[in-house]
């Protein structure tokens, strides 16, 4: 029995860490079990690949095993299966290749793409895992989280991939503002020099985010000003 209860402690750790990395004691108060135990608990799930550590070493998130898990049960299929011939229409009007991604802790992982025809494109980015913060289509998932979510996710060190990356709190939360206003972000140049892209959050039937549909292309004609 008490190998049976170990399981079920671990996969509620797993499951809390689905839902946001956290550090010790964070997740010994969402799973009520002594820090003590989820240290222990945390600790083999480390060495097993099913958790692992980021930023400070304190703070954990879902393990790259895990990851290739879920990834091969593609969970974000269904939504690309979904979304795609919205996906299609979108590259029609954009003339640019358009993008579905899921949120994956505090990284947004991009399931699926529809190339446009133009022979000039941004590669395709799927299978690829980025930092909310630097992709509008993190952003856009980060706009509705809670208040107690994005206030850890800020408190948190924001690496900055170009010059004009948005590392500061304060600034950051005035763009996400802007989205619940305006329903989507444009990221310029912020994650790779020569890259626009813009994203809108998709809702599921009980209004939670689930994911963003991401429109990008290269800086020097996207967007155009007819988008302007």
């Amino acid at each position: 029995m008490a190998s049976v209860q170990s399981i079920q402690r671990a996969f509620r750790l797993l499951q809390a860490l689905a839902d946001e990395p956290a550090g010790i004691t964070e997740l010994s108060r969402r799973v009520d079990l002594p820090t003590s135990t989820v240290a222990r608990i945390l600790a083999t799930l480390e060495k097993a690949g099913a958790a692992e550590r980021i930023d400070d070493g304190s703070t954990y998130r879902i393990g790259p095993a895990v990851r290739t898990m879920g990834a091969q049960a593609d969970p974000g299929q269904d939504l690309y299966t979904l979304a795609r011939p919205h996906m299609v229409d979108l590259v029609d009007q954009l003339f640019e290749n358009v993008g579905l991604s899921i949120p994956s802790g505090y990284e947004m992982q991009y399931v699926g793409q529809v190339n446009c025809a133009n022979p000039v494109q941004v590669r395709d980015w799927t299978g690829t895992s980025l930092p909310m913060h630097i992709v509008p289509s993190g952003l856009v998932v980060l706009a509705y989280w809670p208040d107690g979510a994005v206030n850890r996710f800020l408190g948190r060190r924001l690496d900055r991939y170009t010059v004009n990356t948005e590392t500061r709190p304060a600034k950051i939360r005035e763009r996400l503002a802007a989205i619940r206003r305006d329903g989507h972000v444009w990221c310029h140049e912020e994650y790779s020099e020569g890259i626009n892209s813009v994203a809108a959050p998709i809702f599921d039937d009980g209004m939670g985010v689930v994911g963003a549909l991401h429109c990008h292309g290269p800086s020097y004609r996207f967007p155009d000003e007819s988008m302007r």
